[in-house]
């Protein structure tokens, strides 16, 4: 296990949109017209831990005060105040608090298309461009990312698309390296893309898990190992995660969460708000309404 850890500061106060929450607890999860392709998300949380799933884009976050914990297939690594975390697209994770006082931290998740323009200008780097290491103490980029929340808060366009573009180019010359190709070879990966697949397609009405495996001609338990070992998560897990990701692209689209729920496979609205926060951070009226002001 890889820890970084440090005696923070008390955790900074919540910026002007934040959701208060139980416990002393705060989220903003948002986006800047300024920094296209970048999602922000500043927080404290206490008691709140999010389950296993992955995102689109990447990851990078600071810790401000407190101690995250971060579970990965390969372990679990922790960061304290100064600490930097990492993390690539599509990559199983889970996150926690790591100590009583919980975690306070700034976040960043740009998107592929974001960190490949980046990467293209600044490294050297072939292939898609990504994270080499998971966990770094960087107190100096760690305040790069404070001050991107800072500038983007504040409206200044101009700062916050400079500190961005300089901070993931550090990060990349620092800490980054070429993603391995996610083609599937082995007879095992090529049936959990089948049956991803499958649950997309199918995400209101998805099959059980044994008629799912007789469709693809294969059994439950080996289905289970082989999506596992491909996704970082069973098939209920990752679909789960997928409901809420097009759930926040149908909020984003303007819909209600209680549309977004059915639509999605959600039995109701309460259903979408358990999951979507527990995922996401805040809940999907909160998320609704940043995208929306």
């Amino acid at each position: 296990m890889v820890t970084v850890s440090g005696q923070g500061a008390a955790a900074a106060a919540p910026g002007a949109g934040a959701t208060p929450r139980a416990s002393g607890e705060w989220a903003r999860h948002w986006r800047y017209s300024g920094l296209p392709g970048l999602d922000l998300l500043r927080a404290r949380y206490v008691r709140h831990s999010f389950p296993r799933h992955a995102h689109d884009g990447y990851v990078v976050c600071a810790v401000t005060s407190g101690i995250e914990e971060v579970g990965l297939q390969q372990g679990t690594v922790r960061a304290g105040h100064g600490g930097i975390i990492m993390i690539n697209p599509e990559v199983a994770h889970t996150a926690r608090a790591g100590a009583p006082e919980g975690w306070a931290y700034a976040t960043l998740y740009p998107s592929a298309e974001v960190v490949a323009e980046i990467a293209g200008e600044t490294t050297a780097l072939r292939g898609t461009a990504g994270f080499d290491e998971t966990v770094a103490e960087d107190p100096h980029i760690g305040h790069m990312i404070t001050e991107i929340h800072r500038a983007a808060e504040a409206g200044n366009a101009l700062a916050a698309d400079s500190l961005l573009r300089m901070a993931v180019a550090r990060l990349l010359r620092r800490y980054g390296g070429p993603l391995p190709a996610r083609t599937p070879r082995s007879a095992g990966a090529r049936t959990a893309a089948r049956a991803r697949t499958v649950l997309e397609e199918r995400m209101a009405g998805p099959p059980s898990l044994e008629k799912l495996a007789q469709e693809l001609g294969t059994s439950p338990f080996a289905l289970l190992r082989a999506f596992r070992a491909a996704y970082g998560m069973p098939p209920h897990a990752w679909l789960t995660d997928a409901r809420v990701r097009r759930a926040r692209r149908l909020l984003e689209a303007g819909s209600a969460p209680a549309e977004a729920a059915v639509a999605v496979g959600f039995t109701d609205q309460p259903h979408l708000n358990r999951h979507f926060t527990r995922i996401v951070g805040v809940p999907p009226g909160a998320y609704r309404k940043e995208r929306s002001a």
